[in-house]
């Protein structure tokens, strides 16, 4: 018996996570690390979210 090897980045996921990188708002973790500018980073994500109208957050149910 014989597995195919897969890949997860051949569909196009590969492409995509390089044009987001390269995007000028991009942030990388691997970088010395500015708290202040991480929680700014994180809070904007944040808020991207949940103006999202599927949004749902379980701590409020």
């Amino acid at each position: 018996m014989n597995f195919t090897k897969s890949n997860p980045l051949a569909d196009g996921l590969d492409d995509e996570i390089r044009a987001e990188q390269a995007e000028s708002d991009a942030f990388a973790l691997d970088a010395d690390l500015n708290a202040d500018e991480l929680i700014n980073n994180i809070s904007h994500i944040v808020d991207d979210l949940k103006a999202d109208p599927t949004w749902f957050d379980f701590s409020n149910e």
